[in-house]
């Protein structure tokens, strides 16, 4: 009987979790092409013009989440014990962004495929 209600719980849980995600992915795709994002890291998020930027596509959405709003710390002058990223361009840009901006870019960047990782089906 434990199991059983452990399971359903699990269940539960990870259905709510879907739920909560209201990112909205052409709304990440429009915000991507507005910041012209795609100048340097390319159109398909894997092309990036110098080899020393980061592949995107494929990328989990939590980590981008994490790293746009620590360029935003940086950018707008956080100690760095604030869990900062200081670059003077992504920090331009991710100052430009708006939490909804942020949630879904990163999920749209998650959305692409990408030889980052393997999914399960």
């Amino acid at each position: 009987m434990k199991q059983l209600t452990l399971a359903l719980a699990g269940s539960l849980l990870s259905l709510s979790a879907g739920l909560a995600s209201a990112a909205d992915l052409e709304a990440g795709r429009a915000a991507w092409e507005r910041l012209n994002c795609a100048s340097c890291h390319g159109t398909d998020a894997k092309t990036s013009i110098d080899p020393s930027y980061p592949i995107l596509a494929g990328q989990h959405a939590s980590y981008l989440e994490v790293a746009l709003r620590s360029y935003q710390r940086g950018q707008a002058g956080a100690p760095p014990s604030s869990n900062v990223r200081t670059n003077a361009i992504m920090g331009a840009f991710a100052a430009q962004m708006s939490a909804d901006d942020i949630e879904n870019i990163a999920a749209w960047l998650a959305s692409l495929p990408s030889d980052l990782g393997t999914r399960r089906p």
